[in-house]
């Protein structure tokens, strides 16, 4: 129930070895941080995947930088060659800082049901509440303040990191990782209007999450009205994001923050969608397709491609003017429509 992590100090051999990185420099060097270009100082290791940080380069006090092929000549300092220096940094940042270990067992202010079944390999932290019939496999944590209600499964490795709710029935795989504040498996926006008033309609579906998704903190996720709401393997959600009942996310798609998905909207594999997207109920996005951020989609998308929408900013004064010619659009285009026929009858 104890948690403590470990901190690495690896060499850059057994970085480069491990991320599958060209080694030039110095491989007995130690490495023990991770820092940005600007910042960093001995024994730490930076990269550069964005061309905007460049200049920092020849200045950096790094002992190490991750760089591509094309900037590593530019380098003063020990480099380890990628094809994609952030997802090499990710992978070395991953080995210095490995999870936080936590001691296996049932914290004793936690609320567990006699019929749940917890793997002895599980760890359940402080004021944990855990119903009936509910599965907790083997090496998975359920930080403080987690309620799993009646039915839940939770696979193997797993991470609720705490003040996790998982509702009723809903089934989640292995190696996910859930940040505070999570809803798993609340009703979703069910009602059915009779005269004057709203009639709830019952939400008899769940919830259904496959292997390797990750979940930021405060987002929810509705269950199913008669089907199950799908997320598929290494799915990645951002922070306060709303997935409503019936959705369907393909396998290895990315929503960034503040994202609103309307029920039974299907989107397709390795999408990516930007922060503030609106995405309305019943439509189909395809794989292989990127919304831009604050777009609003109000129509499938059935081509993979790039799309956006919206007003990006100006200034206030040059803004309201463009406005106006906006809301003018439709009575422009008539009008031009009528010159272009008199046109043609003459």
């Amino acid at each position: 129930m104890t948690k403590k992590r470990k901190l690495s100090t690896l060499s850059l051999s057994m970085i480069a070895s491990s991320i599958g990185a060209e080694l030039k420099g110095n491989g007995d060097r130690l490495i023990s941080n991770v820092a940005t270009l600007a910042a960093a100082s001995e024994g730490d290791i930076t990269f550069l995947a964005n061309a905007r940080y460049r200049k920092f380069l020849k200045s950096t006090q790094a002992s190490a930088v991750i760089v591509s092929p094309e900037d590593c000549q530019h380098c003063p300092v020990d480099c380890l060659i990628v094809d994609d220096p952030y997802l090499g940094y990710a992978r070395a940042a991953a080995l210095l800082f490995p999870r936080a270990d936590f001691s296996a067992g049932i914290h004793p202010s936690a609320v567990v049901s006699s019929d749940a079944s917890i793997d002895e390999s599980a760890c359940i932290g402080a004021q944990c509440v855990i119903d009936s019939d509910v599965v907790v496999g083997a090496n998975s944590i359920i930080g403080s303040g987690c309620v799993l209600e009646e039915g839940v499964i939770i696979g193997e490795n797993c991470h609720l990191v705490g003040n996790v709710t998982i509702c009723h029935q809903s089934h989640l795989k292995n190696r996910i990782l859930i940040h505070p504040g999570v809803v798993i498996g609340a009703d979703g926006f069910g009602i059915a209007k009779e005269q004057n008033s709203w009639i709830k309609v019952p939400q008899l579906g769940t919830v259904r999450i496959a292997d390797d998704v990750e979940i930021g903190a405060n987002t929810t996720i509705d269950r199913g009205t008669l089907e199950d709401t799908i997320l598929e393997e290494g799915v990645k959600l951002d922070n306060q994001i709303q997935i409503a009942h019936n959705v369907f996310i393909g396998a290895h798609t990315a929503i960034a923050a503040c994202t609103g998905v309307a029920g039974s909207a299907r989107i397709g594999k390795q999408c990516a969608i930007g922060g503030g997207v609106g995405i309305l109920g019943h439509l189909e996005i395809v794989d292989q397709v990127h919304v831009t951020a604050m777009s609003l989609v109000t129509k499938s998308i059935l081509k993979a491609g790039v799309y956006s929408s919206g007003t990006p900013l100006d200034e206030s004064q040059s803004w309201r003017k463009n406005y106006v010619r906006m809301k003018q659009l439709d009575d422009m285009a008539r009008r031009i429509a009528r010159l272009e026929k008199a046109l043609r009858a003459q």
